[in-house]
């Protein structure tokens, strides 16, 4: 996988560069990038994949539990074996490559359907890059972190796991800090398999009867803005190096209320208006909003449910030119001869021992989504390709 791999030289100073589930954790956990998620009823998920439907594709999430219907889970479990399998032997016959197979990810519902699958997949799992655990609590997260572990053992397997935070006792005040305590605790116990932490937003608003419009952010519900900011404060320390990844954006199509937040001027001097006329039509003005939100935040990575939102999140992934100096000098200059000194751009102040670790974060993001020439920027890359739905088939064909 590598993200932008048939862009022209001109866009970025320092390419992407390639990776696989081998890729170093530390790496792995920034290159999801925009992860989406497919319900395990979807028809032909081998052959998109082996076609490569979705070129853009790097992290893919099969789901067992909240777009899977109760009735239909039977069949689904059935269906996703027999995918992983017909993958599994596709990938022995080198008829698809490692290198171009996106990171797989199996979002189970609990953990007996998690020991289930485990058991019947054992060495074809080698193909996945690991699971999602929904609704993840200490008790529960304890249970599944020590069955990762045994399968792992069992069939010689590289796999991580995902929690997504989305219980009530995560996000009801009286009860989040010790749950998150708890919670940490376990992650810590088995650091070396946690990728990603995921915030469930959907599941959070659902508990209170709330869901954000497309011309609003996630930031913008109070109460989820309040348990975003302790679930980062908690999980997201220096000392534990966790990544934490934003929640879903569910928009793909609807009617505007509000004036778009996306600015015409990154558009208007780069003669692309109609590239900013698709964003608002396709409703992604809201998208770019909130993954700048999330990334101001200290969070890496979104989850999605429409590959038309694939290039809108790499894009803002991708980093300036200006960012990339400020990060490599702060790098490059912790001998502890300076303090502090000047932005290469002479606009800031750029301070060593605060500023390192916002350095080495940066860095690791241009290693997987590169680094925009000195007169480039997300406007320019988005230009270079059609928009939204248009190109995209829905992930309900």
């Amino acid at each position: 996988m590598q993200h932008f791999a048939t862009e022209a030289e001109t866009i970025f100073y320092k390419k992407p560069q390639p990776f696989t589930k081998w890729e170093t954790p530390d790496i792995l956990s920034y290159a999801l990038g925009a992860t989406l998620y497919m319900p395990a009823s979807m028809p032909n998920i081998v052959s998109m994949i082996q076609s490569k439907k979705y070129k853009e594709l790097t992290s893919l999430v099969i789901d067992l539990e909240d777009a899977v219907g109760d009735t239909e889970l039977g069949d689904c479990e059935a269906k996703l074996i027999g995918d992983i399998s017909e993958l599994y032997a596709l990938y022995h016959q080198k008829q698809l490559l490692l290198q171009e197979l996106p990171l797989l990810f199996i979002r189970v519902r609990h953990v007996e359907q998690f020991s289930y699958l485990t058991s019947r997949l054992g060495k074809k799992q080698e193909i996945l890059t690991g699971y999602v655990f929904p609704k993840f609590t200490a008790t529960q997260g304890a249970r599944y972190f020590g069955l990762l572990e045994k399968t792992i053992l069992e069939n010689d397997l590289t796999l991580y796991g995902m929690p997504i935070l989305e219980s009530s006792e995560v996000l009801y005040k009286e009860s989040r800090i010790e749950a998150l305590l708890d919670i940490k605790s376990i992650l810590l116990q088995y650091k070396e398999r946690v990728l990603n932490i995921r915030i469930g937003a959907t599941d959070f608003c659902g508990i209170y009867g709330i869901r954000r419009r497309m011309d609003s952010t996630i930031y913008d519900i109070s109460v989820i803005r309040d348990c975003i900011a302790d679930i980062v404060n908690i999980l997201g320390r220096e000392e534990d190096g966790f990544v934490i990844s934003g929640p879903v954006w569910e928009y793909f199509s609807n009617q505007r209320v509000l004036k778009p937040a996306l600015r015409m001027t990154p558009f208007s001097e780069k003669g692309a208006l109609d590239t900013r006329k698709a964003l608002l039509d396709d409703c992604l003005d809201g998208l770019m909003k909130e993954v700048l939100m999330d990334k101001q935040n200290g969070i890496v990575g979104k989850t999605i449910i429409h590959p038309s939102h694939i290039r809108v999140v790499h894009a803002l992934y991708a980093i300036s030119y200006e960012e990339y100096l400020d990060a490599l000098s702060i790098v490059e200059n912790n001998d502890g001869r300076k303090g502090v000194m000047k932005s290469h751009y002479a606009n800031k102040m750029n301070e060593i021992k605060p500023h390192m670790r916002w350095a080495q974060r940066i860095l690791k993001q241009a290693h997987v989504y590169g680094v925009y020439h000195e007169s480039v920027d997300f406007a320019s890359l988005l230009l270079n390709s059609e928009l939204g739905g248009r190109i995209y088939a829905t992930t309900n064909e």
